[in-house]
């Protein structure tokens, strides 16, 4: 039941990106996050419950690590092409495996290592193809603001893991967004105040409840996904990761960008690179 929710979550969350991506055209950064947040949490608010101190700490901690790979993930959609910022966050199994090597010395075997190697080749490719687009990657602030967003979303999946056994999904997810929404609040105070004379004025749009609705149902189907009996979380992250395929034909298909026949080429490299790694991990 947890592959096919997480496949489920998967599709929902390509075509939240997408809508996301439009959503951008009528309000700043931080409006179309705060907005889509806030009736997130309106949705989940009769989850509210009552929770112990540690485990309100423990969800502060997960919004934290949400919200900036959010809004530096938001950053580089509206910086970039959708169909560069789909193949880039296929690579954060990738970099799950780059940690593992780093910070517990975990030791490959062959087939990991192709995939790494796989994922290596993409992410070149895709350089390249940036730098005909007219941005480097060295350069590149939505390159910068996708990289933060990526390390940030490791961090999270790989933190989602240790404290969903200890809590419900419908908890964690409803006080997540409800924490999230705080620090969203905070952010749009701290930047009016910052920049006053370029204060964004929030649009209403409804493409913003659109999002919620899709964001709500896909972390949704993913925390119960977790939390099921058996669920592997490489095979969670990597099934979820599929969602830029999605995002990758709709993107293609709504905002006619450039050079969408080498990003294929790069995102299908990148997904034998995953599908490697996962073959690696199973033996």
């Amino acid at each position: 039941m947890w592959l096919w929710m997480t496949l489920a979550s998967a599709l929902m969350l390509g075509i939240y990106d997408v809508f996301k991506k439009q959503a951008l055209k009528n309000n700043g950064v931080l409006w179309v996050l705060l907005a889509a947040t806030a009736l997130s949490t309106l949705f989940l608010s009769p989850f509210l419950s009552a929770g112990s101190p540690q485990d309100h700490v423990r969800i502060v901690l997960k919004a934290v690590l949400v919200t900036i790979s959010w809004v530096s993930g938001l950053i580089g959609l509206k910086l970039l092409p959708i169909t560069t910022v789909s193949t880039l966050k296929a690579s954060r199994p990738f970099f799950v495996v780059l940690f593992s090597i780093v910070l517990f010395g975990e030791r490959l075997n062959v087939w990991q290592w192709a995939g790494v190697a796989f994922a290596l080749l993409a992410l070149t490719l895709l350089s390249g193809v940036s730098k005909k687009e007219g941005f480097a990657f060295s350069k590149s602030k939505g390159i910068a603001a996708m990289a933060v967003s990526i390390l940030a979303g490791v961090a999270s999946a790989l933190y989602d893991k240790h404290i969903i056994s200890g809590m419900e999904p419908l908890f964690l997810q409803s006080w997540g967004n409800f924490y999230i929404t705080v620090l969203l609040v905070i952010c749009v105070l701290v930047k009016a105040l910052h920049d006053k004379e370029n204060r964004e004025r929030f649009k209403w749009d409804w493409m913003l409840v659109v999002i919620a609705v899709f964001i709500t149902g896909a972390d949704m189907l993913y925390f119960f996904a977790l939390k099921q009996e058996g669920a592997l979380l490489s095979v969670i992250s990597l099934i979820r990761r599929c969602s830029v395929v999605v995002t990758f034909v709709l993107g293609a298909i709504v905002f006619k960008e450039s050079k969408v026949k080498e990003k294929a080429v790069d995102l299908a490299i990148l997904m034998a690179g995953m599908g490697l790694l996962l073959y690696g991990s199973s033996l």
